[in-house]
């Protein structure tokens, strides 16, 4: 893929019926000129995290086709997960990858929003850089109340939506859309089915109760019966997946607690996986440049 290249992660609110995700995730695979990079998909959040990545102008069809099948063949009025949501599509990140600034990434958000309303009738907020607004530059400001709150909601005046009128989709509920840097989606599961244990941690490590900068966390019930911290580091070269992980093992320390596993959802960047080798073997000097398949596919 020459010339300019974004990410695009759609999270839809659909993680346990096969036949589903596979109608959704076909609508991307039928897009020509995008290239599916990743499927990821939890049953306990009922949530399935899609990537693909292609030009601008072809990743931005392949989003629409994604949200207009999702909501085709997603009932919000029937969903129930553990993963905060407002919509069958709860969020469309677009990521500038290559020869691609962050204003032309708040520009496709943009043009994907007015589409969303104008075509499919689902009323669209921004995020992150393409927020129009302080309060919605965070996620879990915008998703506050959920989708069963939705409607009330946006009829307060600082909570209309972007982009629509101001009553969601009767089975679709709303989307958010925005423009961001890379993100990293990580788990941390506990050796305990406490879930408040998970949500003490939870609040401990997450920037807004006074945690890790760029960290956001909650903490939920995994598929695995186990509690888990569910987190979003929103810039791993100041944050690194190593400090948020040893953070996490010391407080559930504090409550007699083992840290079990731990996974990423989605894809990561290279460097970040660099960045928690160079910590945990403790390497002087090394860098990207020194993995075998970094090198062969420069």
């Amino acid at each position: 893929m020459g010339g300019k290249l974004v990410e695009c992660v759609p999270n839809i609110s659909e993680g346990r019926r096969a036949e589903v995700i596979s109608a959704v995730v076909d609508a991307v695979r039928a897009t020509e000129g995008v290239r599916l990079l990743n499927v990821q998909s939890d049953e306990s959040h009922n949530r399935s995290v899609i990537t693909f990545a292609g030009p601008p102008e072809r990743a931005m069809e392949a989003a629409f086709a994604l949200c207009a099948r999702a909501v085709e063949v997603i009932n919000m009025n029937e969903h129930r997960g553990e993963h905060p949501r407002l919509g069958a599509v709860d969020v469309v990140p677009f990521v500038p990858i290559a020869n691609m600034t962050m204003p032309e990434a708040v520009g496709l958000a943009r043009m994907l929003g007015a589409r969303l309303w104008d075509a499919l009738r689902v009323p669209v907020y921004f995020y992150a850089e393409a927020a129009t607004r302080s309060q919605r530059v965070r996620l879990p400001d915008i998703r506050k109340g959920e989708y069963e709150g939705l409607k009330d909601k946006m009829t307060g005046p600082d909570w209309a939506p972007d982009v629509g009128e101001a009553r969601p989709h009767p089975t679709a509920g709303a989307t958010v859309v925005g423009a961001r840097r890379p993100l990293i989606a990580y788990n941390i599961n506990l050796h305990t089915a406490a879930v408040d244990v998970a949500k003490q941690i939870a609040r401990a490590v997450r920037e807004s109760s006074g945690g890790l900068l760029n960290v956001q966390a909650m903490g939920v019930a995994a598929a695995t019966g186990q509690a888990q911290v569910s987190l979003n580091l929103l810039d791993h070269a100041a944050t690194p997946i190593s400090r948020v992980f040893e953070l996490v093992r010391r407080e559930a320390e504090r409550f007699g607690v083992e840290v079990a596993e731990s996974e990423i959802v989605g894809l990561v960047p290279l460097d970040a996986v660099v960045d928690v080798a160079r910590h945990y073997l403790r390497l002087r000097g090394f860098d990207r440049e020194q993995i075998l398949e970094a090198r062969l596919m420069e």
